[in-house]
């Protein structure tokens, strides 16, 4: 999303908590980066930040934008509460409100010190709401990467927001010269407690189902101990070698509740159908053409949705034309559309409550 927004309005200046300094795009390689005071503190910048959670919302406070006319950001926790300078208007590009403070779940449970990790999370989750919800007003329009996190949007922050799905690279992600699929199911996700990789493996190993895991995270060893012998673990791919597994795998399992589910486009964009959890911003990517979902994230829910999917019959191509609807063009259309409109001398955005 970064280096889409770089491409269509850079080069700028990027402002953002802490830059581990590792390169990116070329695009974002072009701006100036501000950082914030996190910045200097250690391990801040590196696998440390997550506990420096309690000091974002000071840290945000303490990025001084420079004089101009628009704002943009782009924002999964504190940085839609950056404050514009005087007479600018802020667009916020909100993928979500803070899942883990708004939504505390048994998700956030599951795996290694989950219960740790929630016990922490409900000690600063009011002080940080009201913050959250404060802090919303300094933003002049919403863009919600999907009409679940709309819905999110308008009951954390009391806001309506626009809908645009983010950019997808359906140009990269293609059917290829549409091989013979194998048996294989295929996960492709970081290997956290929420995406519940756990379930899937489960039901492989009940089922004795050929199951592919692609991705990384402080989950790996735990699921690589749950994985039976018909689950094979790859840790990160490259995007050639991702490109190759939604291609030959007979359907992608999206077990988790995401906000919008980029690799279940991806993998649509490859010809690839979806078995995905009916929940979330997969109700709007996944279709009764290009995939089955599925009710309960139980291994009896799942299993009973991968014999649907085994009837149903599912046309690639239809799952290639579905996925076309999220492509890099689409977003770049409607993104320009809303910042032209609420550009000076553009139409007046509604009025904030």
């Amino acid at each position: 999303m970064l280096d889409r927004l770089a491409q269509l309005f850079g080069p700028t200046t990027l402002y953002t908590l802490v830059d581990d300094g590792r390169p990116l795009t070329d695009a974002i390689a072009a701006c100036d980066v501000v950082t914030s005071p996190l910045q200097r503190l250690p391990g801040a910048a590196g696998r440390w930040r997550r506990y420096y959670l309690p000091l974002m919302p000071w840290a945000v406070g303490r990025l001084h934008v420079e004089p101009c006319e628009m704002l943009i950001s782009t924002s999964s926790a504190v940085m839609k509460s950056i404050t514009p300078p005087a007479g600018a208007r802020h667009i916020c590009y909100c993928h979500s409100p803070a899942r883990y403070l708004w939504d505390l779940s048994d998700d956030y449970a599951h795996g290694a010190g989950g219960r740790v990790r929630t016990l922490g999370l409900r000690a600063m989750r009011q002080p940080f709401q009201r913050w959250d919800r404060r802090t919303a007003d300094r933003v002049d329009v919403f863009v919600a990467n999907s009409r679940f996190t709309a819905e999110r949007i308008r009951r954390c922050y009391g806001r309506d927001s626009r809908v645009i799905h983010p950019p997808v690279r359906t140009d990269t992600f293609t059917p290829g010269d549409g091989g013979v699929r194998d048996n294989a199911l295929l996960v492709v996700s970081a290997l956290e407690p929420y995406k519940r990789v756990d379930l899937v493996i489960d039901a492989a190993n009940r089922a004795k189902i050929p199951l592919t895991v692609a991705g990384d995270g402080s989950q790996r060893r735990a699921l690589a101990e749950r994985a039976g012998p018909t689950v094979t673990m790859l840790g990160r791919v490259s995007d050639d070698e991702l490109i190759g597994l939604y291609r030959r795998a007979r359907a992608m399992v999206f077990p988790q509740c995401e906000d919008f589910g980029i690799t279940a486009v991806e993998a649509q964009a490859c010809g690839c159908p979806v078995i995905a959890f009916g929940a979330g911003g997969a109700v709007e990517t996944v279709t009764p053409s290009t995939g089955v979902l599925f009710d309960e994230q139980t291994v009896e829910s799942l299993l009973s949705a991968i014999d649907a999917f085994d009837a149903a019959g599912i046309d690639p191509a239809d799952c290639r034309a579905n996925a076309e609807r999220f492509s890099e063009a689409v977003f770049d259309q409607r993104m320009r559309a809303i910042v032209d409109e609420c550009a000076p001398g553009g139409r007046t955005p509604p009025p904030r409550p």
